[in-house]
């Protein structure tokens, strides 16, 4: 059984335990899923803040229709959706990433790094998010969701994305590959 389908089936179990009155299933539910979701939100192009809110309106709209959810099997999908949507809302028409958007949290050198190698890991790491930043905009939803917080949800990536299951690792196969030639042909990419 894959690992996509072990979260959605774990997700259905707690949503069902859940609404037959344990409450404390929810707990266990906003663990299991929000890594999920976080990825979700952040792949749509939003900063980490307006990221948070959106996956705290998807809780919140959950809690709200909990009853109107018939199949507990479709909740994974459910939350996907409205994580989905809210993002689109709150990013409006926007389809590029915000430029102050923090694309790597690594940024900030360690303070115990010797001031040349830190300065040289901040100039890679600009050149890599500009790259990252010319990519189309779904080889960066890809990329930012399956290069951060583990393996990704494949179903929920799918949902998200709009895409087929199995186009999802071909696509990041050429997503990745198109950022490679890049920073191969950029003559300031240090590969050390």
């Amino acid at each position: 059984m894959s690992a996509a389908a072990n979260l959605a089936e774990q997700a259905a179990r707690d949503f069902a335990a859940y609404r037959a009155g344990d409450e404390q299933r929810m707990g266990a539910l906003v663990d299991l899923l929000t890594p999920v979701l976080w990825h979700l939100a952040r792949a749509a192009g939003l900063d980490h803040a307006a990221a948070e809110d959106v996956v705290q309106t998807g809780w919140l709209r959950l809690v709200e229709h909990a009853a109107d959810i018939h199949d507990p099997r479709t909740v994974l999908a459910w939350l996907g959706t409205t994580v989905r949507r809210e993002a689109w809302r709150r990013r409006g028409d926007q389809r590029t990433m915000p430029a102050s958007d923090d694309v790597m949290a690594a940024d900030r050198p360690d303070p115990a790094d010797p001031l040349d190698e830190a300065v040289v890991r901040r100039h890679d790491l600009q050149v890599l998010v500009r790259h990252f930043r010319a990519l189309s905009p779904r080889c960066q939803q890809i990329l930012r969701v399956i290069c951060w917080g583990g393996p990704p949800d494949y179903a929920a990536l799918s949902e998200a994305l709009g895409i087929p299951v199995g186009s999802i690792g071909p696509t990041r196969g050429r997503c990745l590959a198109a950022l490679r030639r890049a920073l191969l042909a950029e003559p300031t990419w240090s590969m050390s």
